[in-house]
């Protein structure tokens, strides 16, 4: 039963002090606990990972307890900090692209998250293989078929409100909802039921980064121990569960599972993100049917009002053989009008388009071609297929901005071109002391000032509608 919103203040506070102080084991020590989780991790046959706040927090993203957490500067009456990366641009720590490996291996049966950062999904940890017990910023959903939205700016919602959004399946076309739990509500059983599943099935149960204070979410992880598992705490405060597991680490996340990730020879590929847009030309005769009308329009592929969050400007030019005036396009919607006399030759549209704070590179060329006497055939790339090729020649090169075509559609009346673009706007790589890094930083005092007023990133109990499929994600123009 999950506590009102007055009793989760009157338990925050009664377990408020416990943990505060920052713990660290020795080096000598804490090779020996590395040593001993790895044997653990070697030997056991359905792991799974329960993770907390201090997991996020060399993303850029403070936890809630620990000296320069939420709670604690609050407590002290001290001001959130300063910081220089926007919420929506935190990328995964190594400790989540880790898990990642460790799924793609086999390893790792099962994810269960208390935070709403969105990065195990992003990541690339499966849908059906994570719990997010208190929802996801950047996810809305349709509570009649079901599908899930992940987004690339948070939704400006919580509490399991309506947005302005709709679902993209033409038999509902409902509005959507955000996914992000409020104080009163109860954790969602479509999310706490397969959690208690695989915590009852597990052999060992990984707590990373979390206080392990806010029930009944942090009596998950004992649920092992009537069938013989074991637990394991890594953290660096101590925690009221700490009696009860088999073995308790203090130290850095990363560094604990960056070690066991050596001892177990394996590879922390490198986190690319690639994220989408849309172009679309639209053009019409003018009544005396001598030049043609034209807009182009780049456009986020989530919604016609929602923003591109990943750009800051769009700078047009065009091909030698068209002498039209540059444009730079600095505020939403980014839009061009044009008029061109309809016998043109064919000509390009060079658009190079300037990435917003917290991307990993300046820009990225985008050229367009544009024929108006020209038909245009639709076309559609297997997404999987492209992000992998995408993927690899930002590693290969170690950098970003590359970009290419995912899907075209063309419209009849008004007669347009829709063409959806994936650009990697981030590469990070991870060693074992995170040196070569692009895009990272820490969160904006925007973003801080926003999880403050919220109160929704904590280990407290949430709720979800019925009538949903928690597997169906999906990244759609609606």
């Amino acid at each position: 039963m999950s506590l009102g919103y007055a009793e989760k203040l009157s338990y925050i506070e009664d377990v408020g002090n416990v943990g505060m102080t920052e713990i660290f084991d020795s080096p000598h020590l804490l090779q020996e606990k590395i040593e001993r989780l790895t044997m653990m991790i070697r030997k056991s046959k359905h792991l799974v990972v329960f993770t907390g706040a201090g997991i996020s927090t060399s993303c850029g993203i403070p936890d809630f307890r620990g000296p320069t957490g939420i709670w604690t500067l609050q407590r002290g009456g001290n001001a959130l900090p300063e910081a220089s990366l926007p919420f929506h641009r935190a990328m995964p720590s190594m400790t989540h692209m880790a898990l990642v490996e460790l799924e793609r291996a086999g390893i790792l049966k099962f994810v269960i998250s208390q935070n709403i950062d969105g990065l195990h999904l992003r990541s690339g940890i499966p849908r059906e293989k994570l719990s997010e017990l208190h929802g996801n910023s950047f996810m809305e959903r349709c509570t009649s078929c079901g599908v899930e939205y992940f987004r690339d700016f948070e939704v400006e919602s919580v509490g399991l409100k309506e947005t302005s959004r709709r679902c993209s399946n033409a038999d509902c076309d409902l509005k959507l909802k955000d996914t992000v739990l409020d104080w009163e509500d109860a954790l969602p059983p479509e999310e706490m039921n397969p959690a208690e599943a695989h915590c009852e099935k597990a052999d060992v149960v990984l707590c990373l980064g979390t206080s392990l204070q806010i029930t009944p979410a942090c009596n998950l992880p004992l649920k092992c121990l009537r069938g013989g598992g074991k637990v394991v705490i890594v953290n660096l405060q101590k925690t009221p569960k700490d009696k009860k597991a088999n073995l308790v680490i203090h130290g850095f996340v990363d560094k604990v599972i960056g070690g066991v990730m050596e001892l177990l020879n394996m590879r922390i590929r490198p986190f690319v993100r690639i994220d989408l847009l849309q172009t679309v030309l639209t053009q019409a005769l003018s009544l005396d049917e001598r030049y043609v009308n034209w807009t182009l329009r780049i456009a986020s592929i989530h919604d016609k009002k929602a923003l591109l969050p990943f750009i800051k400007s769009v700078e047009v030019s065009f091909s030698d053989n068209q002498p039209m005036k540059k444009a730079v396009l600095d505020k939403h919607p980014f839009q061009l009008k044009r008029r061109t006399v309809w016998t043109a030759e064919p000509f390009d549209v060079i658009l190079k388009v300037n990435f917003s704070e917290g991307c990993g590179c300046a820009c990225s060329r985008i050229k367009i071609p544009i024929d108006f006497h020209a038909s245009t055939d639709t076309l559609k790339r297997d997404k999987d297929h492209v992000f992998r090729k995408l993927k690899s020649k930002a590693i290969k090169g170690s950098c970003c901005g590359q970009n290419s075509v995912l899907e075209r559609k063309v419209m009849i009346a008004p007669k347009s071109e829709i063409i959806v673009r994936a650009i990697v706007t981030n590469i990070r790589w991870y060693d074992e002391k995170m040196v070569k890094s692009a895009g990272a930083g820490s969160l904006s005092k925007g973003s801080l000032k926003r999880r403050k007023d919220r109160k929704n990133e904590t280990e407290a109990g949430r709720k979800r509608p019925k009538g949903q499929n928690r597997h169906k994600i999906r990244l759609s123009n609606k």
